[in-house]
């Protein structure tokens, strides 16, 4: 059986993007589901979170596994990893690059982290433009979404007429989910009950079903 492959994307900087896959593969994975994600990204801020993962819970839970890429463009890894889990979250570099695009061909959902600003919306349209030239479906994630934002609704209505699928869950914009990472956590591991935790499970939920 062949994974779920995620690919978490956006060619503009600073839209959570590595949060919100960490995020995500945690919540994924306590749903019971062996997860790998493959940070692609040369910063390999993944990784550094993962090693501080490893520290706190030793490396004995198969479940949530994070793989650095070299060069995806000379590896068959996705391949590789898909046939052995369940769930594969694919963390994109903030470019539109080669590696870009194979991550977005090997996928059966591409997620795009956005932040409720014009800029923001508006950088998405190369990677929307990718996912199309690729025929793969689009969930836009609004992301780091401020406690009172007027412009949110707005935004939204602008993202909708790209005709790409807009994610109902919105993630806000919360110190905890980055004090978490530092931590090696997740903001649910370290407030399960908080509103953090809950909009990250709501999302994974979401992500599942338009998955299917």
């Amino acid at each position: 059986m062949t994974a779920t492959v995620l690919c978490v994307t956006q060619q503009k900087g600073g839209a959570g993007k590595t949060t919100l896959c960490a995020h995500l593969a945690v919540a994924l994975a306590a749903g019971r589901r062996d997860v790998t994600v493959l940070d692609i990204d040369p910063q390999q801020s993944m990784i550094t979170w993962f090693r501080k993962r490893e520290e706190l819970f030793g490396d004995d839970d198969d479940s949530l596994d994070v793989e650095a890429v070299g060069d995806l463009r000379r590896s068959s890894q996705i391949n590789s990893v898909a046939r052995k889990r369940d769930i594969v979250l694919i963390d994109c570099p903030p470019h539109a690059g080669n590696e870009a695009k194979i991550a977005v061909r090997a996928a059966d959902l591409v997620v795009v982290p956005v932040q409720p600003s014009p800029m923001d919306i508006w950088a998405t349209r190369p990677t929307l433009n990718l996912a199309a030239r690729e025929g793969k479906p689009v969930l836009m994630v609004f992301n780091r979404v401020p406690a009172r934002a007027n412009l949110t609704e707005e935004m939204l209505t602008e993202a909708k007429a790209y005709g790409v699928k807009v994610a109902r869950t919105r993630v806000g914009n919360r110190v905890l989910f980055a004090g978490a990472l530092n931590e090696g956590l997740t903001a649910g591991e370290m407030a399960p009950s908080g509103r953090a935790a809950g909009e990250i499970n709501r999302l994974a939920r979401e992500v599942l079903r338009v998955t299917g």
